[in-house]
């Protein structure tokens, strides 16, 4: 058997992003039950707890005083307020994710993607779409949490944030979820496997042949 596994090599940072109501959630999940070693980047945010939301798993959940606080520290990769509540990623967690060679994928959209390459250009950014933009709005309506008016409010964000997706690297359509899985895991295993995350298996490859 090969010493050399297919999500060997340096650590890789894979950025998601798209709008609401596209099956990012699912897609990413699943993609890291089939490699446990992938971290999840947990966001800090001032809402509350959703029913089933655990703190620290969904996300770091702080007061609104704490999170402007944090902005103040300096403590965020990126933020953005949506919806009139505050999400961040944390620097630091990045950072030592980074400096310990970890995989991580992170849920996050343009604009902290756009803060996230500036900072991590070895990343790798996908950004999934619906089949269509009427499925888009079926899928936003089933959801059943929104008035109308919120509905709209959140269908025009998302056609808005679709135009972000000219510079990712890569596009998923998820019309179907398992083919969008099975999509982000080629991504996946795909970018572990580029030459340049390779270096050292190589290099031992080539100084145990001599």
């Amino acid at each position: 058997m090969s010493r050399f596994s297919a999500t060997g090599g340096e650590g890789l940072f894979l950025i998601v992003s798209a709008p609401s109501g596209t099956g990012k959630t699912s897609i990413c999940r699943e993609v890291m039950k089939m490699y446990p070693g992938i971290r999840f980047s947990t966001s800090y945010t001032s809402r509350s707890p959703r029913p089933g939301e655990v703190n620290g798993k969904d996300y770091f959940f702080v007061s609104r005083d704490e999170f402007q606080a944090m902005i103040g520290r300096g403590e965020f990769v990126e933020w953005a307020e949506n919806y009139g509540q505050l999400y961040g990623t944390s620097a630091t967690v990045l950072d030592a994710y980074a400096e310990d060679n970890q995989d991580v994928i992170l849920d996050v959209d343009p604009r902290g993607a756009k803060a996230l390459k500036a900072r991590y250009p070895g990343a790798v950014f996908v950004f999934i779409l619906p089949p269509s933009l009427e499925e888009l709005k079926n899928r936003l309506r089933n959801r059943g949490h929104e008035n109308e008016a919120a509905l709209i409010r959140r269908f025009g964000n998302a056609v808005a944030e679709m135009g972000e997706v000219v510079w990712y690297d890569y596009v998923i359509f998820n019309d179907t979820l398992s083919e969008a899985i099975d999509l982000l895991r080629a991504i996946y295993l795909a970018e572990k496997n580029r030459t340049s995350r390779r270096k050292a298996d190589i290099e031992k490859l080539i100084i145990d042949r001599r």
